[in-house]
């Protein structure tokens, strides 16, 4: 019998294998339920560390990026953040978006972290729009909103953290300094590019919020839908 198995049908399984368990990538995470959850988001994504995950959609006509990140706080008074940043990889410098609960009502507040010792909510250096937060009954906090990132922009430095909880006067409260939240740093690739060098096309929308994954519609063909739709990926950082 395995003298008739084909060598190379091994390797291809074994690929796939290592592809599908990565944990800093998954191919299709459309299965999670998103609290409050009405869009549609061409790529989801399993992030690293914090039990974390964001689904976006990138539309490079009008540069702007949709995202839905979620998180489990500490506490259940806790907050989530996404962020970017425009200059360098970590924190400093990253332009946050918060999810809070103000008088037990879940917001998204905007935060310019110039440095690790200065926090100030304030705009941010690129325009946001249509910020929303919802929490499920899970634990599970979802921060939603769009963004303008930089005309052409192929990938973004991403920061995402958790903490536990808000000041009387509506700070957050400082996180843990885990290795899980150290290593909550990443590289968000917005276009995949193909061995001819052109930006791959994006994938068709797939549903937040909705209750099934795609599933396998056949072995040969199913496997090239999982890898062709599979537009982005975040690499973590292991410190």
């Amino acid at each position: 019998m395995w003298s008739r198995f084909c060598p190379s049908l091994l390797i291809l399984f074994f690929s796939l294998s290592l592809t599908l368990i990565s944990p800093t990538h998954s191919l299709d995470c459309s299965s999670l339920n998103l609290a409050g959850g009405k869009k549609q988001y061409a790529n989801c994504t399993v992030l690293p560390t914090l039990n974390s995950t964001l689904h976006f959609t990138y539309n490079a006509t009008n540069s702007s990026l949709d995202i839905a990140f979620s998180a489990p706080p500490p506490n259940p008074d806790g907050w989530i953040g996404w962020a970017v940043n425009p200059t360098a990889r970590g924190m400093a410098g990253s332009q946050a978006l918060l999810a809070m609960k103000s008088k037990g009502t879940p917001v998204v507040k905007t935060y310019n972290i110039s440095s690790y010792s200065s926090i100030v909510e304030g705009k941010l250096s690129f325009e946001v729009w249509d910020l929303e937060a919802a929490a499920d009954k899970d634990g599970n906090m979802v921060l939603y909103g769009s963004l303008k990132v930089p005309a052409s922009a192929e990938k973004l430095n991403q920061v995402w953290q958790v903490g536990p909880g808000v000041t009387n006067d509506g700070h957050p409260m400082k996180h843990e300094f885990a290795k899980a939240n150290l290593g909550a740093v990443g590289e968000l690739k917005l276009v995949e590019r193909t061995s001819s060098s052109s930006p791959a096309a994006a994938p068709s929308p797939q549903a937040a919020n909705n209750n099934r994954g795609d599933g396998w519609k056949g072995c040969g063909r199913g496997v090239r839908r999982r890898l062709s739709g599979s537009e982005a990926s975040i690499q973590g950082n292991d410190n």
